[in-house]
This record gives C-alpha cells, sequence and structure tokens, in this order.
C-alpha cells in the first residue's frame, strides 16, 4: 500500500500503481467524470499513470490552469492527428498549450493552409475526437525514437531528438488512434474529453523562433468540454474586437506606430501621453507616501554591466546587439532591465543598517528584440517603460516591506478598476534544490515572508512548486478584465541574486558587512501593455480621473465659439480637462463624434446657454442631464470624480 497526501493535508492509502483516476473514481463518479490529469509531487502527469510510491496528489480538471493546459495540449495532438490525415506529408515541429488554448507549427510541404480550411479541419478533429481514442504514453529509448522519426522523414522531430539526447532527457511517445508523437505529456484519458472545436487563425512562425531557419505554418485552436462554452468564447470574442486596444487606441488617438521608426515602437500622441501620465502620476504620489526615492538611469549601459548581473546571459538573444564605440573593444547596449543601473545606485557609497530600507524606483524604459511575428500593439513591444522599483532590505525587514508593496499594488488595482484578482505564490520546487541560489535559510525565510504577508493581507492565492526564479520566490497578480480574461499584472520577486553578483553590502548592527536582500516590484509592469489591457478592459471609457479630455464644449453655430472659450477658461480654474469643438458642423454630428471619442461629459452651448451663463450637459451614454451654471457643472463633475 502506499500513501497519497491530499492538498488538504488528508491522506488514504491505496494499492502501489493506482492512477489519479482511480483516486478520484474512489472519491466520486462525478468528480471522476471531471478529472483531466493529476499534479503528483509538484509535477503535472495523465490521470491514467500509475503512481508507485507515496505521493503528494492534486486532481486537476477544467477549472484549474493546469487542467486546461492539459486539455488544450491533448487538443493540439488531435489537431496534428486532423491534418496528417487532411495533409499527406505534412511534418510537424512543437504543438504546445497556451493561455488561450493552443497552436501546432508544422511544415505543410507542398499544400497550403489557410483559413478557408479551418471548417474541414474543425469536423476532422469532431470525427476523431468521437472515436474516443485513449492517449496511451510509451517510455521509449531514445535509439528507438530517432529510428522511427528517420523511417517517418520528419528532420523537425529528429532535430528535437538530438537535443533531448544532449540532455539526458527521457524520451516518451504518445499514441491516440493512428497517429503518434514525440511529447512528455501529460494528457487527457481519451479524446472523447473534447467536444467543441474552434480553428482561431493561421500564421507564419520561424522553427525554433530563429528567424534565418525554416519558415512554418503556425494553425492555432481552441476547444471546450462543453458547445455552450464555446459559443460563450465566441460571444467574448466578438466583443474583445470592438474593444482590441489597437482599435480603440486609433480611434481615440492615443498612439500610434511607423515602419520608418520601426516596428514594436510605439509613439504616444498628445491624448495618449496625458493618460499614460496620469498614471504616472498618480503612482509616483503613491511611491511618495511609502517613502519611495525617484532615479533617472540611462537608456544604454556598458555590456559588462550586464555580464555582472547575469542579463546578457538570461536576455543576450533577445536584446539588440551590442552598440560598438570608436573605442577598442567597447560595447554598450540598449538596456533591457533597470535593476543593474538600482544596484550600482545602491553601491556608489557606503550603507549602514540604518540606511535599510532603502526604496528607489524609475519609470524607466527598456529595450527586447522580439521577434516581428510576436509583435502586438501596445501588449507586446521592442521599447517600454517598466514602473520599476527596487527595495533594498534585511531579512529582518522582507516581511514588512513585502506587505508594503502588497498594500500598493492593491492600491493601483482597485484604482484602476481592477477589484476580481488572485495573487500566485511561486516557490522552489522541493525535488529539485540545485536549480536555486542561495541558502536554505534565506530561501524558507523568504518563503515563508511571502506566505505570511499574503495571509495578513486577506489576498486569495494559489501555490505553485518550481515556478520560483531561480534567484528566489516570487508573487504574480493574475487579474480578470471586464470579459472574463485573465492578465498577469504587476510581480514581486525576492531576489538574493544580484546582491551578491554585485558584491552589494550594509553595515549591520554587530558592525559586520552583510548582504541586503532585493525586492523587484512592478505593479504596472510595463506601462505598455498595461495600458492596453486598461484600454480592452473599460472599452476606452476610462475613469473619470483618467480621461485624457473629461469633457467637450460644442457650440450648436460659429456665433458662440467665443463664449464657448470663456467657458473652458472658467472650467481650467476647476483643473477640469477638456477642448472646444469648434468645427463648422451640426450639433448632432458633434455629439455622435464625442461619443465615439468616449468623452465622459458634452457641454452644449448656444443661445439661451450664452444669455443665462450656462452650460446644457449631456453624460456620455446617459444622455441629457440638464441645464447647469459652470459652477453647478464644476461640483456635478467633482462629484462624480469621486
Amino acid at each position: 500500500m502506499i500513501n497519497i497526501t491530499f492538498p488538504d493535508g488528508n491522506v488514504r492509502q491505496y494499492e502501489a500503481g493506482v492512477t489519479g483516476l482511480d483516486i478520484a473514481k474512489s472519491i466520486s463518479h462525478g468528480l471522476a467524470k471531471k478529472v483531466l490529469s493529476a499534479k503528483v509531487n509538484g509535477e503535472v502527469w495523465d490521470a491514467t499513470r500509475p503512481i508507485t510510491e507515496d505521493a503528494t496528489v492534486q486532481l486537476l480538471t477544467w477549472d484549474d490552469k493546469d487542467g486546461k493546459a492539459t486539455f488544450w495540449h491533448s487538443s493540439a495532438h488531435l489537431m496534428a492527428e486532423a491534418l496528417e490525415a487532411i495533409y499527406p506529408g505534412v511534418k510537424f515541429g512543437t504543438g504546445p498549450s497556451t493561455d488561450g488554448g493552443f497552436y501546432y507549427d508544422v511544415d505543410p510541404g507542398e499544400h497550403t493552409i489557410s483559413s478557408d480550411d479551418f471548417p474541414k479541419i474543425e469536423q476532422k478533429m469532431l470525427e476523431l475526437a468521437r472515436q474516443k481514442n485513449e492517449y496511451i504514453r510509451k517510455p521509449i529509448s531514445i535509439d528507438e525514437a530517432i529510428s522511427f522519426y528517420q523511417e517517418k522523414g520528419d528532420e523537425y522531430k529528429l532535430e528535437l531528438l538530438e537535443k533531448r539526447k544532449e540532455e539526458g532527457a527521457e524520451i516518451t511517445l504518445y499514441e491516440q488512434g493512428d497517429f503518434t508523437d514525440l511529447c512528455r505529456g501529460p494528457h487527457v484519458p481519451d479524446t472523447g474529453y473534447i467536444k467543441a472545436i474552434k480553428i482561431t487563425k493561421v500564421a507564419g512562425a520561424y522553427w525554433q523562433g530563429d528567424e534565418n531557419r525554416q519558415q512554418m505554418t503556425r494553425v492555432y485552436g481552441i476547444t471546450f468540454p462543453k458547445q455552450k462554452e464555446l459559443t460563450e468564447y465566441e460571444k467574448m470574442i466578438e466583443e474583445a474586437k470592438q474593444r482590441d486596444h489597437r482599435k480603440l487606441g486609433s480611434e481615440l488617438e492615443l498612439f500610434m506606430f511607423s515602419d520608418r521608426v520601426g516596428q514594436g515602437l510605439p509613439m504616444w500622441l498628445p491624448k495618449g501621453n496625458q493618460l499614460r501620465d496620469r498614471l504616472m502620476n498618480f503612482l509616483r504620489v503613491e511611491q511618495e507616501k511609502r517613502g519611495y526615492q525617484l532615479v533617472t538611469t540611462p537608456h544604454i549601459g556598458k555590456k559588462d554591466l550586464y555580464v555582472t548581473s547575469g542579463h546578457w546571459e538570461k536576455y543576450g538573444e533577445d536584446s539588440f546587439h551590442p552598440i560598438k564605440t570608436p573605442k577598442e573593444g567597447e560595447e554598450f547596449l540598449l538596456k533591457p532591465m533597470n535593476c543593474p543601473h538600482h544596484c550600482e545606485i545602491f553601491g556608489h557609497r557606503p550603507h549602514s543598517y540604518r540606511d535599510l530600507p532603502l526604496r528607489i524606483a524609475e519609470f524607466g524604459t527598456v529595450y527586447r528584440y522580439e521577434q516581428s511575428g510576436e509583435l502586438h500593439g501596445l501588449s507586446r513591444v521592442r521599447g517600454f517603460t517598466q514602473d520599476d522599483a527596487h527595495i533594498f532590505c534585511t531579512q529582518d525587514q522582507l516581511k514588512d516591506e513585502f506587505l508594503n508593496v502588497l498594500d500598493l499594488t492593491k492600491t493601483v488595482l482597485s484604482k484602476m478598476g481592477f477589484e476580481d484578482f488572485t495573487a500566485q505564490i511561486s516557490l522552489r520546487d522541493p525535488n529539485k534544490p540545485e536549480k536555486y541560489i542561495g541558502s536554505d535559510e534565506n530561501w524558507n525565510n523568504a518563503e515563508r515572508a511571502i506566505i505570511e504577508a499574503t495571509a495578513e493581507a486577506g489576498m486569495k492565492t494559489t501555490t505553485e512548486l518550481g515556478e520560483a526564479a531561480f534567484y528566489g520566490p516570487k508573487l504574480d497578480f493574475m487579474v480578470k478584465d471586464a470579459l472574463g480574461r485573465s492578465w498577469q499584472l504587476g510581480t514581486i520577486q525576492v531576489d538574493y541574486n544580484l546582491p551578491d553578483r554585485f558584491e552589494l553590502e550594509y553595515i549591520g548592527s554587530d558592525n559586520q558587512a552583510h548582504r541586503p536582500v532585493m525586492i523587484h516590484r512592478a505593479p504596472f509592469g510595463s506601462m505598455e501593455r498595461f495600458i492596453s489591457i486598461l484600454i480592452e478592459h473599460t472599452g476606452g471609457k476610462f475613469p473619470l480621473w483618467l480621461a485624457p479630455e473629461q469633457y467637450t464644449i460644442l457650440p450648436i453655430s460659429d456665433r458662440f465659439n467665443d463664449y464657448a472659450a470663456e467657458i473652458e477658461q472658467e472650467l481650467a480654474k476647476y483643473d477640469i480637462r477638456g477642448t472646444v469643438d469648434d468645427r463648422s458642423e451640426k450639433v448632432g454630428r458633434k455629439i455622435r463624434d464625442a461619443e465615439v471619442k468616449k468623452v465622459p461629459f458634452m457641454l452644449i452651448v448656444g443661445e439661451k446657454e450664452a444669455e443665462t451663463g450656462a452650460v446644457s450637459v449631456r453624460k456620455q451614454g446617459d444622455g441629457d442631464v440638464g441645464s447647469m451654471s459652470v459652477a453647478e457643472f464644476a461640483k456635478y463633475f467633482q462629484e462624480h470624480l469621486d
């Protein structure tokens, strides 16, 4: 018999060789129907894979992130089987799950896959799904696997096998029906779990992300265990199209891109820059309340700086090429991260324990060379500004500093209207200590500080083993937008690595030198990505305090333009921002245009208003709210602002 420990600490005994599915059946048949995979000792397994020794087990369903990932990974294999049936000779690269479905990179050979083919791919997948073929895991030797793919003539899988051979990794194949694929798993028990299917798009993708390699065809899809969920998804997608930040960004004149400037390099137009500045000013004020000191660092740094920090090794391939100067051997990089610069700021003078915690913050612009196929509006760019801060503290101060950062992050999300969020606590994999640096004592203290801080703050959390950074545990904020989509916004990371690399020290109360602990913190993440999410969350109807244009004055004819200008000057005294639409257009057209631009208030002025010193107020989306004096409107505005 073996002991199976459940997430709540309950322990049950089972025969060795029991599967996750067997365990689910022993609890209830209803649960067994929902189980897609099982997390065994922190690793996700097939629900049908035997467990032969004592283990901690979590049964995963559609409601779990890892359950969805299993479902969509299995769907990628089902799609591959359908593609092989429709396009004989197709070759396969990799087919992972994603946050919103799955894709498979394929080489279709002489065939072309286009959106016109989506219905027949979907139909073939449904046909194969209804066969309820089991996903069968088959461990195999590396030589047998190479022989299999040599016979099949798939050079992509052979390349993957050579890499696995170098790593000494276990090799497994998965079979369902007549299809076999090289795969680590896991998968759902059989294809019958997949009930509703939609192929979403097709795009080009370079093999292994290398622009010098073969261009493959990337086919994307999404699947569900119920048709109802697909129908709801399709409705959400239609709404998302209307909220697409690229569409609204253009309509609201917030930002633009130029091929002459370069792909992935956004330029902020006046209204977008106002929006961006207000977000930054809001955070500046909140930071100053909490004792942060603002700094500014250059957009470039010597390559040696990033070699010291480890960022050259980690991000070198994704960085712009080094900039060579006229001086022999001197190279600079466009800054990929702000933290090395902040370490230099900490280290530029001696510190006592009395100086700590030291909190330094910067809206620092960084650069990454993202592949052109990965660029997407503001959400994936090559130049972006992070609301970066780094806190240098003692080990004893870590928990309190973490609580302070949690409070700031919750304040930011609440102010932006994001009320539905959870936090993922990412800890070490206890079975792979070699992946991490730092002492067990420091790690235990840091992990305990995060767990206790989030509990003390009353936050909804999930815990993931093995998801910590190599230099320390972290906390990721997962936010749901108005469409129910989840986004990762903001991260807090504990770091023992950079203080060590930069040999940072402070003198403790014992008169000895000690390493500080470093906390990385960014509530917005990047300004560009945050604004893209905010645009789609609000549909362009920003909170009143944040709106670039809080009102527009609409004279009913040119005769009242001067009166409109007087109203604009009066409202400026109340710190209310807006413009006059003095175009020679009918007022109905002006109202429609203001509605499209999501302007919160429209102030219509004509002869009656000019005679009485008033404005006729319309609220965006609500229509006419009556005639008011400027002072009355300012009071009405303030009530809505609060």
